[in-house]
């Protein structure tokens, strides 16, 4: 295939996504759009009549000079003039109004297209977030897409609108002579061409850099958000991270003044192509109107034609090349809503039994992170019986996090099965699935919304259960962090909008363990609860630890062995293995992995 063809193929196979953007402003507002139809194609015809309004002025204001004035012909040719004016209001009118529905149009589907990303991010499965290609897809899906669509159906309603337009030029220059409609068409070509090849080259730009503006963006969150002001303060960190911020925008900007510089030279020079062929027109209709050829009036009306026909052509060819640089966009927002989840659903969805009766089974689980040659988990053989209490215990990295998210169905195993009372969880809803677990992980979310949201977001359709929600602060020892709070429960939490309120990193955890507890689930999984809350309250909790959990299984991973001494089984893990397992007696008495470590933090209070 040469080279020519392929790009032809390829120029051609970029229009694909143009019926599914129409398709997205006609389910967006149809009214709106064919409105946005209507009003296009009746300003088709304008030009032409206003030239040919034009042409009959001119004619008229010549007779009437040579008949010294004749009343009648001065009326006509103010009769004319008025018409002139009626149709220059009319495509006026017509032209504000097509952007204000344009306008509107833009209004609601950028915020659709926007919740359409969104939504389709909470259908995806947690590895597509543990991925950085998704976050470049991610960008180059947000870049623009808000717009484009609209510019593509706008620049579908022009091209329609500038052909039946250039068709009306065309028969009135076919009255002359058809050079002038072939000087009009190939003159115009070769600015297009270029235009056409600078467009993807910006496009291609803007897409290969997609990571480096993720980068730019952090940089400038990092630099003014909360979070990081202090460290960044203390470590003196702000004029390193601004200079990289600096050199990544000076980056941008050198590349994509090369392309404008390049962009404006090609531009300027074909389109003097386009220039020369109109002056050497302009000469011929002078040259035919001197010599007797051609009216006063025919020469305004081929010179006005020309020139706009010209123009006309010029934005076929640019709504051409504005539609298939605005489909390169569209193309990324169509692969990424595109993406489909890797974890499948059962065809055949089974329910769980309420209560639980034989509890939880891993058989021989094994798990390897997508694009990880490295096992996380290997042969794990563990079952938890209803009721049973059970902790976790290894060095980070062994892989306790990684189990928990499996048995959430975050992710499924690579090798092996997990069962819930027999049942494998590929086979269960995973809503309902995650309906019955009650978690919270060590990276847990600071929410900068009202505390009592904070709390309520645990179990969703209590959000409006304050007794539930106070109830699970007290559990968590929240409550009283609450009451002390300017608005009790209405408080904002954080600092990012009016009249927040920041907590220490403790009081933090203390409401995200209520989130915890606000689930009435039958499995509680605590991930390192208490890592960021002072001795007393540690104690406090799990001295009602037992109470907490009664008649539930519970999964609790931590490094402190005052805690998870309390649970009825422990397991060791241990590069991604079970290790050891067995009652806090049983593994001191057997002095391996785990009493050792006991030995050692037993050590460190001494």
């Amino acid at each position: 295939m040469t080279p020519l063809l392929q790009r032809w193929k390829e120029f051609h196979r970029s229009f694909t996504h143009t019926p599914q953007a129409v398709k997205l402003v006609w389910q967006t507002n149809r009214w709106a759009t064919i409105g946005l139809g209507f009003l296009t194609l009746a300003g088709a015809l304008l030009p032409a009549s206003q030239a040919w309004v034009g042409k009959l002025i001119v004619d008229g204001v010549v007779a009437s000079i040579q008949r010294g004035a004749d009343p009648e012909q001065v009326r006509s040719v103010f009769v004319y003039l008025i018409i002139e004016l009626a149709l220059f209001l009319l495509s006026t009118g017509l032209n504000h109004a097509r952007r204000l529905i344009q306008q509107l149009i833009q209004l609601q589907l950028a915020n659709r297209i926007r919740g359409e990303i969104i939504q389709k991010a909470l259908n995806l499965d947690l590895a597509f977030f543990e991925h950085p290609d998704f976050y470049d897809r991610l960008q180059n899906a947000r870049r623009e897409s808000g717009y484009k669509p609209v510019d593509l159906i706008n620049d579908t309603f022009l091209i329609v609108q500038n052909t039946i337009t250039l068709i009306s030029f065309a028969v009135l220059l076919l009255r002359f002579s058809p050079w002038l409609v072939i000087i009009l068409l190939v003159t115009s070509i070769p600015a297009f061409i270029a235009e056409t090849r600078f467009s993807e080259e910006g496009f291609r730009l803007l897409t290969r850099r997609a990571p480096e503006t993720r980068q730019i963006n952090y940089l400038s969150r990092l630099l003014t958000e909360d979070t990081s002001a202090k460290e960044i303060k203390l470590f003196n960190l702000g004029e390193t991270l601004l200079a990289r911020y600096i050199t990544l925008f000076e980056k941008f900007f050198h590349e994509d003044k090369s392309l404008a510089l390049r962009r404006a030279v090609a531009g300027f020079g074909l389109g003097l192509i386009a220039t020369l062929g109109f002056y050497g027109s302009y000469a011929w209709i002078v040259w035919q109107t001197v010599h007797g050829s051609i009216s006063l009036g025919d020469m305004t009306l081929y010179l006005t034609i020309f020139r706009q026909g010209q123009s006309t052509f010029q934005g076929i060819l640019s709504g051409v090349g504005s539609i298939y640089e605005n489909n390169l966009f569209m193309a990324n927002l169509f692969d990424f809503l595109g993406l489909k989840p890797q974890m499948g659903v059962a065809a055949r969805i089974q329910a769980l039994p309420v209560p639980l009766r034989r509890g939880i089974e891993f058989r021989g689980v094994g798990f390897r992170y997508p694009d990880s040659e490295e096992w996380a988990l290997r042969d794990i053989d563990l079952t938890i019986r209803p009721g049973e209490k059970i902790a976790l215990v290894g060095p980070n990295g062994a892989g306790k996090t990684t189990l928990i998210k499996l048995l959430s169905r975050l992710y499924d195993p690579t090798e092996g099965t997990i069962l819930i009372d027999g049942i494998d969880i590929r086979e269960l809803d995973p809503r309902d699935l995650r309906q019955r677990i009650g978690v919270i992980f060590q990276d847990f979310v600071r929410y900068h919304l009202p505390a009592n949201e904070n709390i309520g977001f645990g179990q969703i359709d209590a959000l409006d259960k304050l007794e539930q929600i106070i109830e699970s602060a007290r559990k968590s020892g929240a409550h009283s962090i609450i009451e002390n709070l300017p608005d009790g429960y209405q408080t904002m939490l954080g600092r990012w909008f009016h009249g927040g309120h920041e907590l220490s990193v403790g009081q933090w955890q203390k409401i995200a363990l209520a989130r915890a507890f606000m689930r009435d689930a039958e499995i509680l999984v605590l991930d390192e609860p208490t890592a960021s809350l002072d001795a007393e309250t540690e104690y406090e909790i799990f001295r009602r630890f037992q109470e907490l959990t009664v008649g539930k299984m519970a999964i609790l991973i931590s490094h402190r062995f005052s805690t998870v001494r309390m649970a009825d089984r422990i397991v060791v893990i241990q590069e991604g293995r079970i290790a050891e397992i067995g009652s806090h007696h049983d593994l001191l008495n057997q002095g391996g992995i785990y009493g050792h470590l006991f030995s050692l933090q037993a050590e460190g209070y001494r």
